[in-house]
């Protein structure tokens, strides 16, 4: 029961960790261009989606491929 409590909090973190990153990184884009006049609110709404999408995908993608390399001790 302990792993589970362990692997959902590393998961977590990474998660939040990742996310922040990704917003971080979005920043460095110029999108104001795309943006409408009077429209801020929706724009730093999209920043935080895209930021939540991005930053989960990865996070997700890393945890499983340490969970894979983990597992792969069990091939030989």
């Amino acid at each position: 029961m302990n792993f589970l409590g362990t692997q959902a909090l590393i998961s977590l973190i990474s998660h939040i960790l990742f996310i922040v990153v990704t917003f971080w990184a979005l920043k460095g884009l110029l999108i104001e261009k795309w943006i409408k006049k009077n429209h801020i609110r929706q724009a730093r709404l999209l920043y935080l989606f895209f930021s939540i999408a991005i930053g989960y995908l990865v996070s997700s993608f890393f945890i499983e491929f340490i969970l894979l390399s983990r597992n792969l001790i069990f091939l030989f």
